[in-house]
């Protein structure tokens, strides 16, 4: 099925082959793709800078119908658009998404379908991330370092 309107977000820092998966399985399911990118502040590691971050994503978006969103806060603008009709997550991520549906429906809107997207590992059997690739121990692809 075919969503019109899907929503992803995340830090997106030192965009890896896990970051795309994620955006992938989002347009796979979406005719526009809104992407949550967390601000600076809003960022809990030592990620790169936002704009950093949204020039890998744009680098990466080219020709695509997509709309980034600044987000402040844990839900952006997933918890109150009626028109978006389904959140794309990782595993990791599922328990958020359920909660925005909580909070989607406690304001009169409908639910998003949920689309979840297995992690993506690295050659040693462990996930994909943005920590393992700031200290050093992967690659973006996921190699060993």
């Amino acid at each position: 099925m075919k969503y019109n309107k899907v929503a992803v977000g995340g830090t997106f820092d030192h965009f890896h082959k896990g970051h795309k998966a994620l955006l992938n399985r989002a347009f796979e399911s979406g005719y526009k793709v809104i992407v949550g990118l967390t601000s600076d502040s809003y960022s809990v590691n030592k990620s790169q800078e936002y704009n950093i971050r949204k020039s890998s994503l744009e680098k990466y978006l080219k020709e695509k119908n997509y709309e980034i969103f600044k987000l402040e806060d844990a839900y952006g603008p997933a918890i109150s658009d009626k028109e978006i009709d389904a959140i794309v997550v990782s595993s990791e991520t599922k328990e958020k998404a359920l909660e925005i549906n909580f909070h989607r429906q406690n304001h009169g809107l409908d639910s998003m379908a949920i689309i979840v997207v297995p992690l993506v590992k690295a050659e040693n059997g462990k996930r994909i991330s943005s920590t393992r690739i700031r200290n050093g121990k992967i690659t973006e692809e996921g190699k060993i370092l």
